[in-house]
């Protein structure tokens, strides 16, 4: 791929160039990869994911309206009916200690 620069554009390449250290092909490189993520984060974070939802064919015409009974019943199947594990938080290492002289 080929590309011209003149003026003020050509003058910032070589800024960058020799700013970074970067040859003008890698900086070229960075700059587009840096503007295709800023541009990707304006159009609204998963509207790019909109397009796969609901193409499924499940066969299932309830799955929007019981998809809590759904999650539930396969939680229920994956842990036979066992409710969930509950951790308590560790106490902090190492336990802190109270000023000496005070009880």
């Amino acid at each position: 791929m080929n590309a011209r620069f003149e003026g003020d554009a050509e003058q910032q390449l070589m800024y960058l160039a020799q700013a970074t250290g970067l040859g003008v092909s890698e900086v070229l490189r960075t700059s587009v990869q840096h503007y295709y993520d800023q541009l990707r984060a304006q159009r609204g974070g998963l509207s790019h994911f909109a397009a796969f939802v609901g193409q499924g064919r499940s066969g299932r015409s309830d799955v929007a309206g019981r998809y809590k009974d759904r999650l539930a019943e396969a939680w229920a199947d994956k842990h036979q009916g066992q409710a969930p594990a509950v951790h308590e938080p560790a106490a902090p290492w190492p336990a802190p200690r109270a000023p000496k002289g005070r009880a």
